[in-house]
């Protein structure tokens, strides 16, 4: 369900070119507040908003935050068993 999550978020990710010269690259998902990276490529900045993703559901799931749902996708903090 997580990996599906990541897939469709991926697909709204916006990028733009910054004035930054290492790091010239930067993308965002809009609606989840926080999540961006930058990079040196376009490549680079897409694995990196991915990883900044999969961290950012990880923390908020641990921490009960509620997630926006993603294109009918809807995550919930896992109950910890007894």
């Amino acid at each position: 369900m997580i990996r599906a999550y990541i897939e469709n978020a991926m697909k709204h990710a916006h990028y733009e070119i910054i004035d930054q010269p290492n790091e010239p690259y930067c993308g965002e998902i809009p609606g989840l507040q926080g999540v961006l990276a930058t990079g040196g490529t376009l490549e680079e900045c897409r694995a990196n908003l991915e990883n900044a993703l999969d961290a950012w559901l990880m923390l908020g799931l641990q921490l009960g935050h509620r997630i926006p749902e993603m294109d009918g996708i809807a995550l919930e903090r896992l109950k910890a068993s007894a």
